[in-house]
């Protein structure tokens, strides 16, 4: 299986010469085609400034970021946007749908924006919200929308291009339990059913239970990283609260 995401040496800096924060520090990992990988790590610990950086957000001060082969380092103004907005599916913490449109145009409106027919949108759209079950919402607003049901269409919008790579950045934050067990439940159904890739940033151990392989990050180093392999989530989860104990993490916000 072909590597989508290739992280090799990167560092990053904040600052001036005469103060200068090192933010990553040497950091090199891939993710492979399928994969639904997660970062973990405290405040401060580089895993938000790591997914800016291959979200092309924001530009490494060294090394290189490859997304299904291209070094997105090197692309800049109209390239870049295309990129981004062909190559890349983005889930924030915060929704960010549009409150004008309803939860249907939210996830038509990056088709619509590549031109895709509209026939073609109609059934790419019904079928990603069926997968994620929110075809009896598609005609609301978002102000009619619970936490849980915003964030499983902003999910709707990310995978609805089909991307190389959905970045997910603490999807669940604004969640209560219940909203983020079924969205993390979509997730990891749409990852083993179509094979969406998903990078996914999160201090929390119970979300991060769904994903296939986690790293650790401390003090912008790679400090380790854990497979679930076959075990079930709950040994999975386990495991996590074991590194993170080691990392010197506060259980109670790991829990």
């Amino acid at each position: 299986m072909q590597n989508i995401l290739d992280v090799q040496n990167v560092e990053k800096y904040y600052g001036s010469k005469s103060s200068l924060t090192k933010a990553l520090d040497h950091i090199s990992f891939s993710v492979a085609e399928g994969e639904f990988t997660a970062i973990m790590g405290a405040s401060g610990s580089g895993k938000t400034t790591l997914l800016n950086c291959i979200g092309t957000i924001d530009r490494v001060s060294a090394g290189t970021i490859l997304i299904g082969g291209t070094d997105i380092s090197h692309l800049k103004g109209g390239a870049l946007n295309q990129f981004r907005r062909e190559e890349l599916g983005f889930i924030f913490q915060d929704f960010n749908l549009m409150d004008t449109l309803t939860a249907f145009e939210n996830i038509a409106l990056s088709l619509s924006i590549k031109k895709v027919p509209v026939a073609e949108i109609e059934s790419r759209v019904k079928a990603i919200a069926a997968q994620l079950e929110i075809t009896e919402i598609l005609q609301k607003y978002p102000y009619q929308l619970s936490g849980g049901q915003k964030q499983r269409v902003a999910a709707a919008r990310a995978l609805v291009t089909n991307p190389k790579l959905v970045l997910a950045d603490e999807p669940t934050g604004a969640l209560d339990s219940k909203s983020a067990k079924m969205l993390l439940e979509r997730l990891s159904y749409l990852n083993e059913s179509i094979g969406a890739t998903i990078l996914m940033v999160t201090h929390d151990s119970f979300t991060a239970s769904y994903a296939k392989r986690i790293l650790f990050l401390k003090d912008g180093k790679l400090f380790h990283e854990i497979v679930r392999g076959s075990d079930t989530r709950k040994e999975f989860f386990d495991k996590i609260i074991d590194v993170v104990t080691l990392l010197g993490g506060d259980l109670s916000d790991a829990l």
